[in-house]
């Protein structure tokens, strides 16, 4: 009787039971569907405002900060002279162009293919360019967020590297960096990729390959970058052969790392056949064969500056302008008897500003001088001050703001801001510290060979740029985009597990 019940009751509604279970699966579909599409819905439009504000900040520093000058002109006239007269040189004398090897050929590359584009010494299409390049870059980290914490870390990353000025002011000007940027964040994002896919022969061990290689090729410093991904390869090759390794297995790794070193080849081939030198990278001091270098000089400087007005003020100006006193500061002397010996020097070099060998034996003299004064202040303290300034100064560099940002009395509302760039500055390495050390706090053992190379390159990183005589703040944006995955990390929800198919090793 109450089968029968059931019945008549269902066959209320003119239906049997079957069918009813099949209208109530058939519903419960469609509202599973209509849940997965506004979830999509969702997910597109949190991706998408981070993305059209990262657009708009980029857009307005094309307006308002873009600058083409510098080093921008160099790279430049290498680019127009390789594409006409089929030489790679940057000034061009009464026979032609004359050949340099300062700058490697990664970036004229790229604007040699842009020239043949948009037409040459046209930049501001370049700089929408790079823009784009550099939003890819952060939806690049955003993705190696989310593989790594998931999904709510994926859009914090997201939002912290498209609203983040330090690097996206950089877009705005025809330079390295934002393409530098961008191939740290394919490398990194590619290196997890390939571990999860088993590490083997696929397509991301060629995506790590091209973005180390052409990294290479943009900043002789960017030696750094395989120099620390490629022992990680070789840490996840060990680790998931069960701690052996034999050549079969590490063959991949010796092929990336073969395939990255290939386009440096006719590079240094070039150099050696042009002028006859064994130059793989461009030369530290930025000079070609048979220029002279004024060490003395940099002996000199390296005894008292810290800051980039320093760098701007004299550094650059030296063979090419005055030199005044007043720029200095008070830690350049020791002395009274110092102070003049500098003042006499700076005035003999101010009436011709060319840098003579009997200047440079002149600030070799003053420079020996003052580091057996102090050699920890040459060989330790200068070095870290600098590096420290490099890493946490307001970064104006690039915006309309004295030299002397500090001087409230004369720039007050850019005083303000410099004050609030550098406050901004401090909290994206305290996020990102914060995030690195609770990273491994909660244990990133899968990962463990990703963080390794992530740290790596920071701290090998960290140690060139003690060795430098000039301060710039713009050698430290390759820290960045770590920054930003790693302050990720406080965003992650512990309930939320990233996705399953990153801890699978797949063919």
């Amino acid at each position: 009787m109450a089968t029968l019940r059931m019945r008549y009751v269902s066959s209320y509604a003119g239906e049997t039971p079957e069918s009813t279970r099949a209208a109530d699966i058939c519903a419960l579909q469609q509202y599973d569907a209509k849940d997965m599409t506004k979830g999509k819905l969702r997910i597109a439009l949190w991706v998408a405002l981070p993305l059209a504000a990262g657009l708009a900040l980029r857009l307005w520093y094309v307006a308002h900060a873009s600058r083409i000058e510098g080093d921008t002109l160099i790279y430049g006239g290498i680019a127009r002279n390789w594409l006409k007269f089929d030489v790679y040189g940057f000034s061009v004398g009464p026979n032609g162009p004359r050949p340099t090897l300062i700058r490697l050929p990664g970036y004229p590359m790229f604007l040699a293919a842009c020239f043949r584009i948009f037409g040459f010494d046209r930049y501001h299409p370049i700089i929408y360019l790079q823009s784009a390049i550099d939003l890819f870059t952060c939806i690049l980290l955003s993705a190696l967020s989310g593989r790594l914490f998931g999904r709510r870390a994926a859009l914090a990353t997201l939002w912290l590297s498209a609203l983040c000025p330090f690097t996206a002011i950089y877009a705005a000007a025809p330079l390295t960096e934002t393409l530098t940027l961008f191939t740290i964040a394919l490398t990194f994002y590619s290196l997890e990729r390939w571990r999860s896919a088993g590490a083997g022969y696929n397509r991301w061990l060629w995506m790590i390959t091209a973005a180390m290689a052409y990294s290479v090729l943009l900043r002789p410093e960017q030696g750094l970058l395989p120099a620390t991904v490629v022992p990680a390869m070789i840490w996840i090759v060990w680790h998931q052969s069960e701690r052996t390794l034999s050549l079969s297995k590490l063959r991949p790794v010796f092929v990336a790392a073969i395939c990255i070193l290939l386009p440096l080849v006719p590079w240094t081939i070039r150099n050696y056949r042009t002028f006859h030198v064994f130059q793989p990278l461009a030369p530290r001091s930025a000079t070609d064969p048979g220029e002279a270098i004024p060490k003395g000089f940099q002996h000199w400087y390296r005894t008292w500056a810290i800051d980039f007005a320093d760098t701007e003020q004299v550094y650059w100006n030296y063979d090419s302008t005055d030199l005044r006193i007043s720029d200095l500061p008070t830690r350049a002397f020791d002395s009274e008897d110092q102070y003049a010996e500098t003042a006499a020097i700076l005035s003999d070099y101010n009436q011709k500003d060319n840098a003579t060998p009997a200047f440079d034996q002149r600030f070799e003299a003053l420079a020996q001088q003052r580091i057996q004064a102090s050699s920890l202040r040459y060989y330790i303290v200068l070095p870290v001050a600098r590096l420290a300034n490099m890493l946490f100064r307001p970064r104006p560099e690039m915006m309309q703001i004295g030299l002397d940002w500090w001087n409230w009395n004369e720039y007050r509302a850019k005083t303000l801001l410099a004050y609030a760039s550098a406050a901004l500055n401090l909290a994206y390495f305290i996020l990102g510290g914060i995030g690195l050390w609770l990273w491994r706090r909660h244990g990133w053992t899968p990962d463990a060979a990703l963080a390794a190379a992530m740290v790596g390159f920071v701290v090998l990183r960290c140690a060139l740029l003690l060795t430098l005589d000039n301060s710039e703040p713009r050698y430290t944006l390759e820290i960045f985009p770590l920054l930003f995955v790693w302050g990720s990390f406080l965003f992650h929800s512990a309930s939320e597990e990233p996705a399953d198919v990153r801890r699978k090793p797949a063919a």
